[in-house]
């Protein structure tokens, strides 16, 4: 092999050493210092965690859950506080469905991909989709909630509890109070709704809808976050402190 040869397989193999050392899971037992829980930054935000129970697209608890707890890096959580003292005026508040999302739990979302549909998810969740189109525009194989800066966030009114649907076969994109998740007030969809609606400037909503999704996303904005188009409740911290390091420390209780 020539010496520029040998050089050139030198840098490839160097460039693979970086994208394994970059993208593998940091399996830490516990949480990094860096972490906090939203709880003890700001308890006033509602907090009704998806994954850490069966009211999700995969009806069962998702391992790394071991607490309904929400955990971000301290800096997407203060952020969050910021965002919630602007909407408390306005007698709204947050409630977040997903946080931090340890890497097993993504891994588990692959698994659950490979399994035959269940029927009552598919009405509910992804009524006009397959299993295959959620990946990779709804489900990835690498998760930025993963890195501990992306959030999954609605509004409620202050002091009421999240209005949870009857799930039915209307499904997520149906109209309010029928979805299997309902947030407050009406954003268009339920949360985790696999489908074009879901977008956040879908065309076809009301101007009540609209108004409320442009609330949230400008309070949002402004205080340090991008929000995936595709999912009007998805966010992510732009200044995030990890962009290439993947967390698989499990949730555990405060």
């Amino acid at each position: 092999m020539s010496g520029q040869g040998l050089i050139a397989r030198m840098g490839v193999l160097a460039r693979l050493l970086v994208f394994f050392l970059c993208w593998s899971p940091a399996r830490a037992g516990e949480m990094p210092d860096r972490f906090v829980y939203l709880r003890d930054i700001d308890p006033s935000i509602a907090q009704e965690m998806a994954y850490a129970g069966t009211r999700n697209f995969t009806k069962r608890r998702l391992p790394g859950y071991d607490a309904a707890e929400c955990v971000l890096v301290r800096e997407a959580a203060e952020a969050l506080k910021a965002v919630q003292a602007e909407l408390k005026p306005r007698g709204l508040s947050l409630i977040v469905y997903d946080c931090y999302r340890p890497a097993r739990a993504v891994e588990a979302f692959v698994a659950w991909a490979k399994e035959p549909d269940d029927a009552d998810a598919k009405a509910i969740y992804y009524p006009q989709l397959s299993k295959s189109d959620l990946f990779p525009d709804y489900i990835a194989t690498i998760s930025g909630h993963s890195r501990g800066a992306t959030v999954d966030v609605a509004l409620m009114p202050v002091n009421v509890p999240d209005e949870a649907g009857d799930p039915n076969p209307v499904g997520c994109a149906g109209a309010k109070g029928s979805r299997a998740t309902d947030s407050v007030p009406d954003m268009g969809t339920g949360f985790d709704c696999f489908d074009r609606r879901a977008n956040t400037f879908s065309p076809g909503l009301t101007p009540e809808q609209v108004q409320n999704r442009k609330l949230l996303l400008e309070a949002m904005q402004r205080n340090g976050f991008g929000n995936y188009e595709k999912e009007w409740w998805h966010f992510t911290l732009r200044n995030k402190p990890f962009p290439d390091t993947i967390f698989d420390f499990p949730i555990l209780p405060r």
